[in-house]
């Protein structure tokens, strides 16, 4: 699965600026997963939260930026240390019996994640009378020539571009312009007794700490070729990314509950409509909508992308089969057949006609209720699979596993809690 790491280290030579260029030919792994965390799902999740709660779950956003990198650091670490991927490494050491049921988790939380993705799509769809078949149609042709016609670095970047147009929920939220003495008074207000509430914290749980994004980031850095010296850079291409992801999805919700939130308090979003004409009232009709296209539209795709990837690498590290974008379709045709497959059965679903809000939500209640397996398998091979230099070990060890218990314990009590009692 591995490719040289050698045109990574030493394709920019000399030069005041090839430091800089190296850096940027080493990133991209963390930044892409981060802005695919920020999915479809991901942004209705936000919106719904400020639609029913103000800003009573922005502190959360806030909370889970050092959560979330602590996680895929943790990813990083292993991937670039062992130089395998994460399915592979628990096969390893724990058994293909242990290894099917990460990955089975992963496939589960991966099918979840697509359909959210193409919930978002199908609800841009809807904004401008477009049939949701032929969106969905174009979008699966416009992924599958993308991934099939590159290597893995021609996908990260097509990858980052679609990415990046998520940074416009920024601009909107700056533009809603919310009460900040509100703001400062509902950061503090967190009613943990309220079964509704922690249905749709634990979401946001989910929707940031998912399953897949453990597996993809390790992957990913094994497929590009890199090693323990470039850990450093992707330490930071880890950070930055988990900062921007959670600004993405503070803003979706300082937005929506600067408006929605305001005029009608506790109101439930029913549709993708819903949201943009919270998100841009201040635009005007047309340029509104277009910015919220932009936006959903970006992060859908990217998360499509990675999703499918990590659905066919994680299966692979698993079952054996090639699992390279540097391989011809005719040399991985599991792994072909599996990102296409992935992409197919969510378009069916979301042509079904399901409620594509309620979906989006409670796919993300589902993350957050695998976390237990998932944090539990990173934390076990942190401790096991790395030598000493590199091992998670010592007090931070502890504080790490304090993490991963709070989080997951949290996530799966708020799933339960909500579920069950809403």
């Amino acid at each position: 699965m591995t490719v040289s790491s050698d045109d990574v280290t030493t394709k920019i030579k000399g030069g005041p600026c090839a430091g800089w260029w190296r850096v940027l030919a080493i990133a991209g792994p963390g930044l892409v997963v981060m802005l695919a965390d920020t999915d479809a799902g991901s942004v209705i999740t936000a919106a719904q939260s400020g639609a029913q709660w103000g800003y009573k779950l922005l502190l959360l956003q806030i909370i889970l930026i050092p959560i979330l990198f602590i996680v895929q650091e943790l990813t990083v670490r292993l991937g670039v240390v062992t130089g395998r991927g994460h399915g592979e490494l628990i096969r390893e050491r724990f058994g293909r019996g242990w290894a099917w049921l990460s990955v089975s988790t992963m496939a589960v939380a991966c099918l979840g994640a697509l359909v959210t993705q193409f919930s978002g799509l199908a609800g841009v769809a809807q904004l401008f009378g477009v049939p949701v078949w032929l969106t969905l149609g174009l979008t699966i042709a416009m992924i599958l020539f993308v991934v099939y016609s590159g290597s893995y670095r021609s996908v990260e970047r097509v990858a980052i571009l679609f990415g990046l147009f998520e940074l416009v929920f920024l601009g909107v939220a700056w533009q809603a312009a919310p009460d900040m003495t509100q703001l400062s008074t509902q950061l503090t207000q967190v009613p943990l007794g309220d079964n509704g509430f922690l249905y749709l914290a634990a979401a946001n749980i989910g929707a940031v700490i998912m399953p897949w994004m453990v597996f993809y980031q390790q992957s990913a850095v094994v497929d590009k070729g890199l090693t323990v010296q470039h850990l450093k850079v992707l330490r930071w291409d880890t950070a930055l990314g988990a900062i921007v992801t959670q600004l993405v999805m503070a803003a979706v919700l300082i937005a929506v509950a600067a408006t929605i939130g305001q005029a009608k308090p506790d109101a439930s979003l029913d549709d993708v409509p819903q949201i943009a004409n919270a998100l841009t009232p201040f635009l005007g009709d047309v340029s509104g909508r277009i910015v919220f296209a932009f936006g959903i539209s970006g992060a859908a795709l990217v998360a499509t992308i990675v999703v499918c990837l990590t659905a066919a690498w994680g299966l692979g590290e698993v079952a054996g089969y090639r699992r390279s974008l540097s391989d011809h379709p005719r040399e991985a045709p599991w792994f072909y057949g599996i990102f296409t497959a992935a992409l197919v059965f969510a378009a069916l679903v979301v042509c079904s006609g399901v409620n594509l809000v309620s979906l989006s939500v409670a796919v993300e209640v589902m993350n957050a209720m695998l976390l237990p397996i998932v944090l539990g398998f990173l934390f076990m091979l942190a401790r096991r699979a790395l030598p000493a230099p590199y091992r998670l070990s010592g007090a931070y060890a502890w504080v790490v596993g304090g993490v991963v218990i709070m989080t997951a314990g949290f996530g799966l009590y708020a799933g339960l809690s909500g579920a069950l009692g809403g």
